[in-house]
């Protein structure tokens, strides 16, 4: 596992103890990409995102149908920087069941926050630009209360960082991102790029998260901040309709190849190696989010028709809308969220758990709520059986 370490910079290259100099980046745009390799790839990339994107524009309210696969995504881009937890265990915490290991609770939080910086990012693009001020702001909400907290939250850092394994000194470092005294100027010209056009956005955003990766301007987070920047800068420019690309399942399974490609930038210039491996990322992700959106989608109207017979319940769609919203909920969460009347509410869940649709995983009790799951919308959220 690799590690960003934080190190006030006094000068151990210029004393030569320091053996790996500060990476110095590229100018943007990149001159040093072979298009002619890739122009089949770019083409596959851009029909495959619009496939997906045309799928997402279909949905008449993505932010609910799609919002385990939202919560998943920030599970496996937080999973890539070590977090433990898992989409049910997020899942289980939000609707109030404890989860005993502090370390636990810590992931699964670092998980919500990315979320919620999801969501915050989308919000503020409808009425301002993709800009190093919502990148600070972005950063603020990731590292809210989480660990890391401690280190300059919504701050481009002013001390010298580096990545290595754990508790490594700088002179073991993998790589040495620029100097802080030369940072700002790179941050400019990176928004700079980013609010001006390249020759094609998905190189574009394999270019944007990248620089942002190997400039990591800030003491934690980065990660995470860089991934985050791929569907948010895609939105910005019009190529998706919501920010709604979820890439780091593939990131997350190609872990090694991943880092060797950010690395060969730096060690090699060797951008052509890294955009197409993104690309080919891109391809592939689309084609399993696209096949996931259609299987979600085939799901929620098999199930709309199901509860309609089942429950002869004017009220059906709210609840179908709610439990696709959280696979996991508290009986009391529902009601509100449905505004269901609570007389009506009851005898609908209780057929549904009589049928096997859900499934309780915590009996009420007083005044403790009943938690209860949705479990085939979870498996078809994160691919596996459940046993609950």
């Amino acid at each position: 596992m690799l590690y960003t370490n934080v190190f006030v910079y006094i000068g151990l290259y210029i004393k030569g103890k320091l053996d790996m100099k500060p990476y110095l980046p590229n100018e943007l745009p990149v001159k040093n990409i072979n298009y002619e390799n890739i122009i089949g790839l770019v083409g596959r990339a851009n029909a495959e995102l619009a496939r997906y994107d045309g799928l997402l524009q279909a949905i008449v309210n993505p932010e609910i149908l799609l919002s385990p696969l939202t919560t998943n995504e920030a599970v496996l881009s937080s999973k890539i920087e070590g977090t433990q937890a898992t989409l049910d265990e997020v899942l289980k915490f939000e609707a109030g069941m404890d989860l005993l290991e502090e370390r636990k609770k810590q992931d699964v939080q670092e998980i919500v926050n990315y979320r919620s910086t999801l969501i915050l990012a989308e919000q503020e693009l409808q009425n301002r630009p993709l800009s190093l001020f919502l990148i600070r702001q972005m950063h603020k909400e990731l590292m809210t209360s989480v660990r890391g907290a401690d280190k300059q939250p919504g701050a481009f850092r002013t001390t010298q960082n580096w990545i290595g394994m754990a508790g490594a000194p700088i002179e073991q470092a993998l790589f040495v991102p620029p100097e802080p005294s030369v940072l700002q100027n790179y941050l400019s010209l990176f928004e700079k790029y980013i609010k001006n056009d390249d020759s094609d956005v998905l190189i574009q955003s394999a270019i944007i998260h990248a620089q942002f990766e190997l400039l990591h301007p800030f003491l934690d987070g980065n990660g995470r901040i860089g991934r985050l920047l791929i569907p948010l800068f895609l939105y910005y420019k019009n190529v998706l309709s919501r920010p709604m690309f979820y890439l780091s399942s593939f990131l997350e399974n190609h872990r090694d190849e991943y880092y060797k490609r950010l690395r060969e930038i730096s060690n090699k210039n060797n951008w052509d190696g890294w955009v197409k491996f993104y690309l080919n990322a891109v391809v592939e992700q689309s084609k399993k989010n696209s096949a996931k959106v259609k299987e979600i989608l085939d799901h929620y109207f098999k199930m709309r028709d199901y509860i309609v017979e089942r429950t002869r319940s004017g009220y059906a769609h709210q609840l179908l809308d709610v439990i696709f919203d959280k696979p996991i909920f508290r009986s009391s969460d529902i009601q509100k969220k449905s505004n269901i009347p609570k007389q009506t509410l009851m005898p609908m869940l209780k057929q549904l758990q009589d049928d096997k649709i859900l499934v309780v995983l915590r009996q009420a009790s007083g005044r403790m709520p009943a938690v209860i799951v949705f479990q085939k919308l979870l498996e078809i959220t994160e691919d596996k059986q459940f046993q609950f």
